[in-house]
């Protein structure tokens, strides 16, 4: 959702705030596993009813999501592993955090109709996020791009993190039915996205060997045409005098 001049400004500020921490050896790795620590303290506080504090750590939590990104650009430590293990332990985080809620909505709630929307959506929220992820994975693990989505990972931390700072209690089950909507619609949405690019690669890959065969078509008939003679030009009477031997009628003698 967020767009690509927006990122790219978050970016750079990201890369000036942890320029001091890549001074102090702080690596982009160590900076992905201290994300994860903070979102299972985030988790535990939203456990145990403080929602709008869990909020706060989770908000300091997902800044890391930029922190080591930066820091690997800012090293230029910018490894294979790193990418998968960063996007290895974003998945384990938000599997977390979501326990947190679903932890704090059986002990912390009465029961109640209401209770059980609360934990069948956080479930939901929490697959959909996972798909999201996945979908755009196994594309690019298949060679196609797949960006595209309303709800990424910063959109979705930064919408629950919102939702538990200024809701609290009250808005939660409404901040996590709209996280689940929004999550699914985004798989939907890449699905769709993915199918739409093998359908178009296919439909050039459909209409390049007729090309071809167009072209060699036009060749072969081309040599087959045949070879003009350079007298072509000349009218076919006068090419069929010249083959017998009489020439053009000659001019008579000039009148006296």
């Amino acid at each position: 959702m967020f767009g690509p001049g927006l990122q790219m400004y978050v970016r750079r500020i990201a890369e000036t705030i942890v320029r001091p921490l890549a001074v102090l050896g702080l690596t982009p790795n160590m900076a992905t596993f201290l994300g994860l620590l903070f979102n299972g303290v985030a988790a535990a506080t939203i456990a145990t009813g403080n929602l709008r504090i869990g909020g706060v750590i989770l908000l300091f939590a997902g800044a890391f999501d930029m922190v080591d990104g930066a820091l690997a650009r800012v090293r230029n430590q910018k490894t294979t592993f790193g990418a998968f293990f960063d996007s290895t332990l974003d998945r384990f985080s938000e599997g977390i955090v979501l326990l947190g809620v679903i932890i704090f909505a059986l002990t912390g709630l009465p029961a109640s109709p209401a209770t059980t929307w609360l934990v069948a959506l956080t479930y939901i929220a929490g697959l959909s996020s996972l798909m999201v992820s996945y979908i755009r994975a196994r594309a690019e693990g298949l060679g196609l791009e797949c960006k595209s989505g309303l709800m990424a990972r910063p959109e979705r931390v930064l919408l629950l993190a919102a939702g538990l700072i200024i809701g609290g209690a009250s808005w939660l089950l409404w901040t996590i039915a709209i996280l689940a909507v929004t999550s699914t619609y985004t798989s939907v949405q890449r699905i769709v996205a993915v199918w739409h690019t093998i359908a178009r690669a296919r439909r050039a890959e459909a209409q390049r060997p007729a090309r071809v065969e167009d072209i060699a078509h036009r060749d072969e008939m081309g040599n087959s045409m045949p070879a003009r003679s350079p007298d072509a030009h000349e009218p076919q009477s006068h090419a069929q005098g010249l083959a017998s031997g009489v020439g053009p009628p000659q001019p008579g003698p000039a009148p006296h």
